[in-house]
């Protein structure tokens, strides 16, 4: 990898040395939700955009077939100038049935269609290295290309973030694999499988695992903390209660109530102290499970309580190390054990910027002042990277129309 961002930045260098290189006034990096939308935005005011990756390409590669969104309808939609293209649009259009929750194959359809309503031009080549030249920035993609950009924003999301507990750390992939790499559960049929974590991840893959004819346990630090049936849309009965309910929720149904209304608003909370923000943000986005999952949960065992502190290869089995000094022998270990942001871990950002970008202490996340931008004026970090500057709604696809209308007008005062 590092020979091959080598040979890139070489070609580039040689390509800048031939003449000036154009200028872009804004590049989009990611073309998820939250990329997308920014871009919607930013073409929507009139502003010249370039935006680079796979449509939805993290939701398609990462997620297993079979899953459903968390987020509840009116939380999931994408964002675009006036309302434009939301789920309702695409259920008006014909090409979805409204159903919560969302199936995964739904939401990327609609993410998909998005993508060609609202932003049509986007460029699916990679982008190797972001680096600073002057008052701009210069742009280096796979193949060599370059150009400078006199904004940026970073909305590559989760990919490349996975957390790996050092226990798991050397183990074979075939032995064990993380939750968002091991997407094809399908081939675990008849095998005894682990699944290490206690939140949505965790507890739907042990599902699709055990639907898909695996024998699974859930080993979990904790009780599992079950979100309720009602607020998420899928309790049927009790229609005058679960209205009533739904109805104290915030929009954005991030955290439990009333703490999703202080979520709600993420340049409020932007505002508050560090402490204050970082508390929200640590209970409303503690590890839980949707409820509408418990009633698929029988062919799943959950030991809760139990600690891994040590996991080894045993031939073509895995010896998992309990702190009860128990042992437990499986087939594969599926780590279901959530993100940690590092936005020098993909590898785009050039040192030379990174070390003048100003960091949250503690974390590898960056400061973000308003309309989402870093110590370091014209660019910007959308999604997941905001949330210790934002606060937790940032997560999730619900902080998506907050973070477009943000970076649109803050590129709309720096023009």
């Amino acid at each position: 990898m590092r020979e091959t961002v080598a040979a890139v930045a070489s070609i580039s260098a040689r390509l800048g040395r031939r003449g000036p290189q154009p200028v872009c006034r804004t590049t989009v990096i990611g073309a998820g939700p939250y990329g997308l939308s920014v871009a919607a935005h930013l073409l929507g005011a009139g502003i010249e955009a370039r935006v680079f990756g796979e449509p939805m390409s993290f939701w398609r590669g990462h997620m297993p077939a079979g899953m459903k969104l968390r987020s509840p309808w009116r939380a999931s939609h994408l964002s675009a100038p006036g309302g434009r293209y939301s789920l309702d649009e695409f259920v008006a259009a014909g090409a979805l049935r409204h159903a919560e929750p969302i199936p995964l194959e739904d939401f990327i359809r609609y993410g998909e269609w998005f993508q060609r309503q609202a932003v049509p031009n986007v460029d699916s080549r990679k982008v190797c290295r972001v680096e600073r030249t002057g008052d701009r920035f210069r742009v280096v993609l796979e193949d060599g290309e370059a150009f400078e950009s006199r904004q940026v924003v970073m909305a590559a999301g989760l990919a490349n973030q996975a957390y790996w507990p050092r226990q798991f750390q050397g183990i074979s992939p075939e032995l064990a694999g993380h939750a968002a790499t091991d997407v094809d559960l399908g081939r675990f049929r008849g095998r005894r499988v682990a699944v290490i974590g206690r939140g949505q991840s965790a507890m739907e893959s042990a599902v699709l695992l055990a639907e898909a004819g695996a024998e699974v346990d859930v080993i979990c630090r904790g009780p599992v903390n079950w979100l309720s049936r009602e607020a998420h849309g899928a309790e049927r009965g009790r229609g005058a209660l679960r209205k009533l309910v739904k109805g104290m929720r915030a929009p954005g149904g991030v955290g439990p109530f009333p703490l999703d209304w202080l979520a709600e608003t993420p340049g409020f909370a932007r505002l508050w102290p560090d402490a204050w923000r970082n508390r929200l943000s640590k209970r409303c986005l503690r590890a839980a499970a949707a409820g509408w999952l418990m009633p698929r949960m029988g062919g799943v065992r959950v030991n809760a309580g139990w600690t891994v502190t040590a996991a080894r290869e045993h031939g073509r089995e895995l010896e998992l190390h309990l702190d009860d000094n128990s042992l437990v022998t499986v087939d594969f270990a599926l780590l279901a054990t959530g993100y940690r942001l590092d936005i020098a871990k993909p590898g785009i950002i050039a040192r030379s910027l990174l070390d003048r970008i100003e960091f949250y202490p503690g974390t590898n996340c960056p400061v973000l002042s308003a309309h989402l931008e870093s110590s370091i004026p014209g660019l910007h970090f959308a999604g997941s990277a905001a949330v210790p500057s934002y606060g937790p709604k940032m997560r999730f696809v619900a902080g998506v129309d907050y973070a477009a209308r943000s970076i649109m007008k803050g590129t709309l005062t720096r023009a």
